[in-house]
């Protein structure tokens, strides 16, 4: 299995409460759903073509939370589709109930754990969300590429993909095209330092 990062982010890296004003408050935070205006068909066709037809969802906790709690209140086809697909759920309370259907707990040391589902046969683990669980695969190699869909917006706050202690991760960019609404979408695959 690869691991596929799938995520929205501002110009100056943001990707907290791209999709709802009540998302994600945390800290304060005023300008969620901020990524509502710029959607495009082309980059659903890109989400779509990452995940593949077999594919599961690697999520932190905070966005498995927030993710299904706001789609099963909702509900249409995204719900459906949320609940019938296999989800691993990193989180550090080793007790953690999942109230979605299948979902699975990892804790512990989750960079192990994210390895040995990579050693698995299988479609691709797709990460929507969770920076802090980004931040804790990219020291070990074990995010195989990121699809960042980059909006022409600079927020000025908000938590962002990567934070000032991470380590340097050198990327390749394998793709990059542009949106009619303005948002670059950016593939990249990690490279090892030179």
């Amino acid at each position: 299995m690869r691991v596929l990062v799938v995520n929205h982010v501002s110009l100056d890296g943001v990707l907290q409460s791209p999709g709802r004003a009540d998302e994600d408050t945390r800290d304060g935070f005023r300008h969620g759903g901020w990524a509502e205006q710029d959607n495009d068909p082309a980059m659903r066709a890109a989400m779509g073509e990452r995940m593949g037809q077999d594919f599961s969802w690697l999520f932190g906790r905070r966005s498995y939370d927030d993710m299904l709690t706001h789609w099963n209140r909702v509900g249409g086809p995204f719900k459906d589709g949320l609940n019938q697909t296999r989800k691993y759920v990193a989180s550090s309370t080793p007790d953690a109930e999942l109230p979605w259907p299948n979902s699975t707990l990892l804790s512990g040391d989750i960079p192990a754990k994210v390895a040995a589902l990579r050693e698995q046969p299988g479609g691709n683990l797709v990460i929507m969300g969770s920076g802090q669980l980004i931040r804790s695969l990219l020291p070990h190699g074990l995010v195989d590429e990121l699809l960042l869909m980059i909006h022409p917006l600079v927020l000025g706050s908000g938590h962002r993909l990567f934070g000032p202690d991470d380590e340097a991760h050198r990327m390749r960019l394998v793709a990059c095209t542009p949106t009619a609404t303005g948002v670059l979408m950016a593939t990249y695959q990690p490279n090892q330092l030179a």
